[in-house]
C-alpha cells in the first residue's frame, strides 16, 4: 500500500492520510489534488514522520485524485513553512496556502480569455454601466477582476460584453519572461560602495548563509551597491528576491532596475491580474524568473534555485502582516536565507534596535556607506516651534515654513509637505451638540475625505457620504472639521500660493504601480511645485529637484503608548528629510514640533542618530522589552461584547504560573470594536530565554470558548491596537 500524507489548503484541518495510485512514487513536496468528503482540495504531500495524523486503516484510505505537474516545493522551503507556522502559532495550512497563491498556476491551459472596453458606448447607458466603464478605463482581466475594480456586479460586466462595449481578449499566459543581463549598465561606484559590493558579491558566490546589515544615510546608493549582488547571482544562473515595503514603490524599482540590467524583473504584488501571477508564479517555480521583486508575501513562493535575499527598507512596519499569519517579513527572510543556505541583505538608513542589535552581537555583519553619492550632501535639519512660531488661526503652516517654500518656489525647486494622516480631517464633529461621527463598526473615528465627498472609516473601510444635518441634533449646516489630513494642507497651499502645482500623495491617490509611476513621470519631468504627503512618499524616491522638506506635525507619530513610537517617528523624520537634496541643489528640513526639547527632536536637528538610538537600546533593556525580551499579544473577538469577554477572562484565569512571563490583561483593546467584532487582549511579557510559543500553545490548547469567538496570538507584536 502506498500511503501518503498529505497537507490540505484547510486551516481547519491537521494532516490526512491518502492513497497514491498504484506503483508511483510521490516525493515528499508534490501538489496533489484529494478528495474531502463530496468537494476536492489542493494539498501538498509531506513527510509523514513530521507530522502525526489520526490513523486510518488503510482500506479506508481515499485514492489521490490527480499529481500537479509542477516541480515539488522544495525542502528549504517545507521546513520554512514548518518554522513560520510554529514561530508564529499558525496553521501550517495557512503558512502553505501562502506558497500556493496562484491556483490558476497549478492548471496546464497556456492562454486565458480576458476583457478590455473597446472605447465603444452602449446605446441603453445605465448608470452602474456608465461607473464601470469609467473605471475600467484601459484595464483589462477577468470578468471577477473587472467587476471588483469597477465596484458593479459580474452581471453588469456580461452586459456590456453583449454590447460590445467590452471585448474578450486571448492572453498567452505562460510567455517567458526576459533574462537580465548582468554587465547592462554598470555603475560607477565610489570606494566605500566598491568595498561593500565586494563583500555582497563574495557572498553570494560562496553559496553559504550569510546575514547583512546594509545601513547607509539617505541617498547613499544602497541599491546600486546590492544590484551588484543581484548581478553576481544572475551570472550565476541563480534567482534573487528582492522584498520592498510598499506597491507603491515597485514601479521607481522597477524602473532603477530596467536602467541597470536592460529589462524589469518579475513583480509580485497584489495588483497583479490573475493571468499575471499564473505566469509569475511558474516562472518562478521553474526557475526562469531570475529576479523577483514584491511585497511580503513573495517571501514564501517556490523559488527552484533562490542564491540571495534583498530585503529593502528594512525597518518598514509594513513588512509585519497584521492579520492571519502574522509574521514579519524581515525575521521570515533571515530564516529563509538560512535554510536556503543564502546570503541575505538588510537595507536601511534607519534600522530597527532589533536589528541593530543582532549586528552589535556579531549575528549579522554589519556594512556601513555614511555618506551620500557624489557631490550630493544631507540635508540641514532644523526645528520649528509652534509655541513660538505658530499659524495663523485656521491655518497649519508656521509662517517659517510658508516663508520657505516661497523661497523654493521662486528658485523654481520642489517642496514635500509631510504628514501622516489621510484624508482632509481625522474627526468631524457638530459645532451645535458636540455629537461625533463614529464608525459604526469599529470604535474608530469617521474621517473626512473632501476629494471624494465622503466620511470613511481607516479601519474596516465603511463609508457614507456627510449628511447636511447633525443626526443628533438635526441642525443643517452644523458640521466641522477637527484636526488637519493631508487634503486640508492641499487646500491651505491653494490659497497661499495658487499658482502652484500641488499633488497629494497618499495611498488613496496612489493605490497602483501605474499611478506611481505617473506620480514620478510628473515630478521628473517638473510638472510638480509641490508633494503635500503621508508616509508613502518618505522612502524609495528620487527626485534631484526636490529641496525643501516640511514636516507638519513631528509630534504625530510620539502618542498612543506604543514602545517604539519614538523610534517610528525618528525613523519616519529620517526618511522623508532624506528626499531632499539628493542631487547638486543642496536641501533643507522644517520640523515643525511643540516640544523642540524632545529627544527624537534633539536627535533629528543636531544629527546625532547613535546617541538617540543608544538610549532607545538603553530604555528597551532595563525594560527587558524587544529585542531584550519576547512578547505575544492574544486577541479575543466577537460578534457579542459578552461573549468576548468572558472568553477573555476564561484565558486570564488559565493564565500559568511561569517563571520570567508576566501576564497583562484582560483588558478590552485600544481598538475595542473592529468589522462589527468587539476586541479584548492579553500582553505576555517573557524573559528572551523563555520559548513563550510552547507556553501559550499549552495554555491555549486546553481550553474551550464559543465557536463565534476568535482567539488570536499575535507573537511579536507591532501593533497594540
Amino acid at each position: 500500500m502506498n500511503r501518503v500524507r498529505v497537507i490540505l489548503l484547510n486551516a481547519a484541518l491537521g494532516p490526512l492520510d491518502y492513497r497514491a495510485p498504484q506503483g508511483s512514487a510521490i516525493a515528499p513536496g508534490t501538489i496533489v489534488l484529494a478528495p474531502l468528503g463530496p468537494r476536492q482540495m489542493t494539498g501538498v504531500v509531506w513527510e509523514p514522520e513530521r507530522l502525526d495524523a489520526g490513523e486510518v486503516d488503510e482500506k479506508r484510505l481515499r485514492p489521490l485524485l490527480h499529481v500537479y505537474d509542477i516541480p515539488p516545493i522544495a525542502e528549504p522551503l517545507r521546513r520554512l513553512i514548518e518554522w513560520t507556522a510554529d514561530y508564529y502559532l499558525a496553521p501550517i495550512a495557512s503558512v502553505l496556502r501562502m506558497t500556493i497563491s496562484s491556483a490558476s498556476a497549478l492548471d496546464g491551459t497556456r492562454t486565458v480569455t480576458e476583457y478590455r472596453a473597446t472605447g465603444m458606448v452602449p446605446e441603453r447607458m445605465t448608470p452602474q454601466r456608465g461607473q464601470a466603464l469609467e473605471r475600467i478605463g484601459e484595464r483589462q482581466g477577468l470578468v471577477r477582476e473587472l467587476a471588483l475594480a469597477a465596484d458593479v456586479s459580474d452581471g453588469v460586466i456580461r452586459g456590456l460584453v453583449k454590447t460590445g462595449a467590452i471585448e474578450a481578449v486571448e492572453v498567452s499566459v505562460d510567455d517567458p519572461f526576459p533574462l537580465p543581463d548582468p554587465d547592462h549598465d554598470p555603475p560607477a561606484l565610489e570606494e566605500a560602495q566598491q568595498a561593500a559590493a565586494a563583500t555582497f558579491v563574495a557572498a553570494v558566490r560562496a553559496r553559504e548563509f550569510a546575514p547583512f546589515l546594509l545601513d547607509g544615510v539617505t541617498g547613499s546608493g544602497k541599491t546600486e551597491v546590492y544590484f551588484e549582488a543581484v548581478a553576481e547571482a544572475i551570472r550565476e544562473g541563480r534567482q534573487t528576491l528582492v522584498l520592498l515595503p510598499e506597491i507603491a514603490l515597485t514601479e521607481p524599482f522597477l524602473k532603477r532596475f530596467a536602467a541597470r540590467f536592460g529589462c524589469e524583473p518579475v513583480a509580485w504584488h497584489s495588483g497583479l491580474r490573475q493571468s499575471q501571477r499564473r505566469r509569475a508564479w511558474r516562472a518562478i517555480a521553474t526557475g526562469d524568473a531570475r529576479v523577483v521583486v514584491g511585497a511580503r508575501s513573495a517571501l514564501f513562493l517556490p523559488y527552484r534555485m533562490l542564491g540571495l535575499i534583498v530585503v529593502d527598507e528594512a525597518h518598514e512596519t509594513s513588512f509585519k502582516q497584521e492579520d492571519g499569519v502574522q509574521y514579519h517579513a524581515r525575521d521570515v527572510a533571515v530564516m529563509r536565507a538560512k535554510l536556503e543556505q543564502v546570503p541575505v541583505i538588510l537595507a536601511s538608513a534607519t534600522p530597527a534596535i532589533e536589528t541593530r542589535q543582532m549586528a552589535e552581537i556579531g549575528v549579522y555583519s554589519e556594512v556601513r556607506l555614511p555618506d551620500r553619492y557624489g557631490v550630493a550632501e544631507m540635508p540641514d535639519i532644523a526645528a520649528i516651534d509652534l509655541i513660538q512660531d505658530p499659524p495663523p488661526r485656521g491655518r497649519w503652516l508656521a509662517p517659517t515654513l510658508v516663508r520657505e517654500i516661497e523661497a523654493n518656489l521662486e528658485a523654481g525647486e520642489q517642496t514635500l509637505l509631510f504628514l501622516n494622516r489621510r484624508g482632509y480631517a481625522p474627526l468631524t464633529l457638530c459645532r451645535h451638540c458636540g455629537h461625533r461621527f463614529q464608525c459604526p463598526n469599529c470604535t474608530a473615528w469617521m474621517v473626512e475625505h473632501r476629494l471624494v465627498h465622503r466620511l470613511a472609516c481607516h479601519h474596516c473601510g465603511h463609508m457614507m457620504p456627510p449628511p447636511r444635518a447633525c443626526p443628533e441634533c438635526k441642525e443643517e449646516d452644523s458640521l466641522v472639521p477637527v484636526g488637519p489630513g493631508v487634503e486640508r494642507i492641499a487646500d491651505e497651499v491653494e490659497a497661499l500660493f495658487p499658482d502652484a502645482r500641488t499633488a497629494i500623495v497618499t495611498s488613496d491617490t496612489i493605490w497602483s504601480p501605474a499611478k506611481a509611476a505617473e506620480f514620478v513621470g510628473r515630478m521628473e519631468a517638473g510638472e510638480i511645485d509641490i508633494v503635500v504627503g503621508t508616509q508613502l512618499v518618505t522612502k524609495g524616491y528620487h527626485f534631484p529637484n526636490l529641496t525643501l522638506v516640511g514636516v507638519v506635525d513631528a509630534d504625530l507619530g510620539l502618542s498612543g503608548g506604543d514602545l517604539r513610537a519614538a523610534e517610528r517617528s525618528f525613523q519616519q523624520i529620517m526618511q522623508v528629510s532624506g528626499r531632499a537634496g539628493r542631487g547638486e541643489k543642496p536641501g533643507r528640513v522644517l520640523v515643525q514640533t511643540h516640544e523642540p526639547a524632545a529627544p527624537v527632536i534633539n536627535a533629528l536637528v543636531s544629527g546625532d542618530a547613535e546617541g538617540f538610538y543608544a538610549a532607545e537600546t538603553e530604555a528597551r533593556r532595563d525594560a527587558a522589552m524587544p529585542p531584550f525580551g519576547r512578547l505575544a499579544g492574544i486577541i479575543i473577538s466577537s460578534e457579542d461584547l459578552a461573549e468576548a469577554t468572558e472568553t477573555a477572562r476564561l484565558i486570564g484565569r488559565a493564565a500559568p504560573r511561569v517563571e520570567n512571563m508576566a501576564v497583562f490583561g484582560p483588558a478590552p483593546a485600544p481598538l475595542a470594536m473592529l468589522r462589527g467584532r468587539h476586541r479584548q487582549r492579553l500582553l505576555v511579557h517573557a524573559a528572551r530565554s523563555l520559548d513563550v510559543q510552547d507556553v501559550i500553545r499549552d495554555w491555549l490548547g486546553k481550553l474551550e470558548w464559543p465557536r463565534g469567538v476568535r482567539v488570536a496570538v499575535d507573537v511579536d507584536p507591532y501593533s497594540f491596537l
